[in-house]
């Protein structure tokens, strides 16, 4: 019972610093170069819809690397396709246990101020081993004056129905992600916006 309840918390909501109460400052920026979208930082947040006193963190070093994933008839891949990490960490008040995971980030589309990706976990917590080779959404609202927000796939909803019309848990498709709904309470993360690439020529 005590096992089903961490991975009940673990599941409601997600969170990957992987480093505790590590660096929340953001990371310096690369060398100058080709402008490339990205999504960079480390944060703690809440969820106004599950008031506890768990601490959530994800920790994101995201960039695009259009066309770099060739898919059946799509040879050259997508203009949205990326790279980089997302680290998750949940620290369960309740049980005094922290859950960690980390996935490689596979796409990624940008606005001023708003990323959406996906990411698959390679690496997780016994508690949540499960979700290995499992696909994530995530988005992320670089916002005005601090007030950053995050959203992510799992414990809102992402349900689906099958053929029968039953409810069951729905699949994550690349690039998909909800809306930025949790506020940042400690930390912050920084948006690089531009704009996806053309086709290579040739």
């Amino acid at each position: 019972m005590r096992k089903l309840t961490i991975v009940a918390a673990a599941l409601a909501f997600a969170s990957v610093a992987g480093m505790g109460t590590a660096a929340y400052a953001l990371p310096q920026e690369r060398p100058a170069g080709p402008e490339i979208a990205s999504v960079r930082g480390s944060a703690d947040f809440r969820l106004t819809f599950a008031p506890d006193e768990d601490v959530r963190n994800f920790t994101f070093d995201a960039r695009a690397e259009p066309y770099s994933r060739p898919l059946p008839g799509l040879p050259e891949g997508l203009p949205s396709d990326a790279t980089g990490t997302v680290k998750v960490s949940h620290y369960v008040a309740k049980d005094k246990v922290t859950v960690r995971f980390e996935a490689v980030v596979d796409c990624m589309t940008t606005s001023p101020g708003n990323a959406a990706l996906t990411a698959k976990v390679v690496r997780a917590d016994d508690v949540v081993k499960d979700w290995v080779g499992k696909r994530l959404g995530f988005s992320v609202q670089d916002g005005p004056k601090g007030r950053d927000r995050v959203g992510f796939s799992w414990s809102i909803g992402n349900a689906d129905q099958n053929e029968q019309g039953e409810w069951v848990e729905g699949r994550v498709g690349t690039c998909q992600a909800p809306a930025a709904f949790a506020p940042v309470t400690r930390g912050g993360y920084q948006v690089r916006h531009v704009d996806l690439a053309p086709p290579p020529q040739g």
